[in-house]
């Protein structure tokens, strides 16, 4: 009786044992199955971190361009006004008395409201038209290269963005990690029922659980679809950014520029108006793109946070 009450017990404390040990193995499990996840997200993070930058300024830029554009449009206005003005006053100057050869008495009050001199308010208004032209020269200049410096952060931030997407062996980790979390989930319930683990055992396995459950939370398919919609907007950007520059290049070309017929007046217009149009297309791809970058930041953010919780509880 003795002997069988002994054998009993050893089998009892055995069967424990490797309950006991089913459950180590099923953490341990875990801890190689979800450890290290959270490099590959922080990695992710920087990334996204350097490529919403990247696409901030591209949206700076275009925005800068849109701007100038709009000022150079109204300094060519002005311009165009004066030029006009200075064609009047000069044609007027030159009209003479066909019967005394003299000029006509003109009242230039009438013309002009700056009054005077007839030969000083066409060399006012000659050094007016030259300041404009050089004023819009050097607009259209900064048009050009705030447009190019728009283009080339695009076409970085689209390059970044595009290539920063879930990897095949991080989502292999994170579902790797979830079937060692169900492992472990099952392993502790027949080590309760069983009443063969200790207290701290199942405590542990109850926090790792909790922790590292929430993996399944994370949507992967999302932080690519907005590394997907900023590497499509970036694109974008690009594209109307590089357009933008070429058009607003030409624009500001001398010869496009002294074309003073009536065609070529139109051709000028239309070329600053097509590289504003092209400079607003540009800055709002570029600040689409950044917010896709931040958003995705945001997601792999929330993710680096799970990672961190279910390390820390396998501690």
């Amino acid at each position: 009786m003795r002997i069988c009450c002994i054998l009993l017990f050893i089998g009892c404390w055995i069967g424990g044992a490797y309950a006991n040990s089913d459950l180590v193995n099923a953490i341990e499990q875990v801890r190689l199955s979800c450890n290290g996840i959270s490099q590959d997200l922080t990695e992710m993070k920087k990334i996204a971190g350097i490529s919403t930058a990247v696409t901030g300024v591209g949206a700076v830029s275009g925005g800068v361009a849109l701007g100038t554009g709009i000022a150079k449009t109204g300094v060519d206005k002005e311009a165009d006004e004066i030029e006009a003005e200075l064609k009047k006053l000069q044609e007027l100057a030159t009209q003479q008395d066909v019967f005394a050869l003299k000029p006509i008495n003109i009242d230039w009050s009438l013309v002009t409201n700056d009054g005077g001199d007839a030969s000083e308010i066409i060399t006012d208004k000659e050094t007016q038209l030259e300041q404009l032209t050089d004023e819009s020269k050097k607009l259209g200049n900064v048009r050009t290269g705030t447009l190019a410096a728009s283009a080339v952060t695009n076409i970085v931030g689209a390059v970044m963005s595009g290539t920063n997407t879930v990897k095949g062996d991080l989502q292999s980790k994170i579902d790797g990690c979830l079937t060692s979390v169900k492992n472990l989930s099952n392993v502790r319930i027949q080590a309760q029922l069983s009443e063969t683990a200790t207290d701290i055992d199942v405590m542990r396995a109850e926090k790792i659980i909790n922790a590292c459950n929430k993996w399944g939370t994370v949507d992967v398919v999302n932080i690519d679809k907005k590394a997907s919609g900023a590497t499509i907007s970036g694109g974008v950007g690009a594209g109307l950014g590089v357009a933008g520059t070429v058009t607003s290049a030409i624009a500001n070309t001398d010869s496009v520029r002294s074309d003073s017929s009536v065609a070529g007046t139109e051709k000028e217009k239309k070329l600053n108006t097509i590289a504003n149009v092209l400079a607003g297309g540009t800055t709002i791809a570029s600040v689409t793109a950044t917010v896709f970058n931040a958003t995705q930041i945001s997601a792999i953010k929330r993710a680096v946070v799970i990672a961190d919780e279910c390390e820390e509880a396998l501690q």
